[in-house]
């Protein structure tokens, strides 16, 4: 398979063949990619929001929003505008300079995040070689900022469920960097776009989800309680009559923490569908499908529609893994936070480790099947 394409070495190249000094090439570049994860991050976030609306009112058997544009979709939209004039108010005693920089920490390593994640084969911002690792070191920032809101409110509630997010966030975030380990072992390398090319060539027999039947549930209950989706929702449980580490927040601030946590969610099912499930690939090769029908697999117009077909087989695969985790939000019961501390330390840390050595017991004593 063809290796992905470096959009940022591509780009500043292009602008260096127009005549601009390289280093004035990088500066025009910088703002592009970001505004592009920005507009990618927060269309994502609106459709998320209104499949949610939508699939927990037919599981309700009610009809969701659909006043608001054709079938209730502008509804996200109307309810982000509404939060954007809502006051922003800081408590007397909150530290406000915490008080405002902690919801922009939980944000921020989120949409860096996407600076990694390949969309197509030939459809990613920047190819990292050590793209699964930075994803893992973003990620671990995200308690300090849930740790820094719920202390910086000065409010005894705030203060303890911002505790109780950065327990949970570090009880899952050990078990989910080792199943990824797993994953980087049999592809021998970090970068999310090597990954996707090792599981490409046999199409759905070669995903990854095959040969890592363990694996990939413990990353999908690990990125469940890490964006803090229901049954493992506990630092913004409703029963408390509080928000968690969000009881002081009003306006966008308060709507940073739920836009971190959708952006989050369609963040860990892109990666889901890459690490596990053959990211672009098509269940059935390209190459083999062309040969099927008489084709030669590098004419222009069989490029154009494989890489529609990959673009779309990455949404496709995303968004099926979210519809599954809004399903789960609406008909399993919340854990108790002895559940979920036992859950990630006594059952999901040791299942992990044993799997990450098998793993390594397998890729060498079956060095083909496994990526040796």
């Amino acid at each position: 398979m063809e290796s992905g394409i470096d959009l940022q070495s591509s780009a500043i190249q292009l602008l260096v063949d127009l005549g601009l000094p390289p280093a004035l090439a990088k500066v025009l570049w910088l703002p592009l990619p970001m505004g592009l994860m920005l507009i990618v991050a927060t269309v994502g976030v609106l459709i998320a929001v209104w499949l949610e609306r939508k699939i927990s009112a037919a599981v309700q058997q009610r009809y969701g929003p659909e006043y608001a544009g054709p079938l209730g979709v502008l509804q996200p939209v109307a309810d982000g505008l509404k939060l954007l004039f809502k006051e922003d108010i800081v408590p007397d005693r909150a530290d406000p300079w915490l008080f405002t920089i902690g919801p922009a920490i939980v944000v921020i390593p989120v949409f860096l995040s996407y600076l990694i994640v390949p969309f197509g084969q030939n459809l990613v911002v920047t190819d990292l070689n050590i793209g699964a690792f930075l994803w893992i070191s973003l990620s671990s920032v995200t308690p300090i900022g849930l740790l820094m809101s719920g202390y910086a409110s000065n409010n005894k509630y705030a203060l303890i469920g911002g505790l109780r997010a950065a327990a949970q966030s570090i009880s899952y975030e050990i078990p989910l960097a080792l199943s990824v380990l797993a994953i980087v072992m049999m592809s021998n390398s970090l970068s999310t776009i090597d990954i996707v090319n090792q599981q490409a060539d046999h199409g759905i027999l070669g995903w990854n989800i095959w040969r890592q039947p363990v694996g990939f549930i413990i990353f999908w209950i690990s990125a469940l309680a890490e964006t803090e989706r229901l049954p493992f929702d506990l630092p913004e449980a409703e029963e408390e009559l509080v928000a968690g580490y969000q009881t002081e927040y009003t306006g966008m601030k308060f709507a940073l923490f739920y836009l971190g946590s959708y952006v989050n969610l369609i963040l860990s099912s892109l990666l889901f569908a890459i690490f596990y499930l053959g990211g672009w690939s098509f269940p059935i090769p390209v190459d083999t499908l062309a040969g099927w029908i008489g084709v030669s697999p590098d004419v222009a117009w069989v490029q154009v529609i494989t890489a529609a077909i990959g673009i779309t087989m990455v949404l496709v695969k995303t968004y099926a893994l979210v519809f599954l985790a809004i399903l789960l939000r609406w008909t399993t019961p919340r854990v108790r936070i002895d559940q979920l501390l036992n859950l990630g330390w006594k059952f999901l840390l040791p299942v992990s480790l044993a799997n990450l050595l098998i793993t390594a017991g397998l890729k060498l004593a079956f060095p083909i099947a496994f990526g040796g």
